[in-house]
């Protein structure tokens, strides 16, 4: 993929599933409230990354290109 992305966890919304942190491990952290956080704020692309944020059931987490500003995820419908 090679592109930087900025991900962001709305943390009003998360329910602290763990979907994220199943699916990306390394992308992301639970803290002690059970709520979702980035492990870093820009990232590069990863596939990983893009399924963590598919999978969310409350659809918390957003991609943004950080060269763009372009949402990645989720998409415009």
């Amino acid at each position: 993929m090679g592109d930087k992305w900025r991900v962001e966890v709305d943390r009003s919304v998360c329910i602290g599933s763990g979907m994220c942190v199943g699916g990306a491990p390394g992308d992301f952290t639970l803290d002690g409230g059970r709520q979702s956080h980035p492990v870093r704020e820009i990232t590069d692309s990863s596939e990983a990354i893009m399924d963590a944020a598919e999978s969310c059931p409350v659809e918390a987490i957003t991609i943004v290109d950080a060269e763009t500003g372009e949402t990645v995820f989720p998409p415009d419908e």
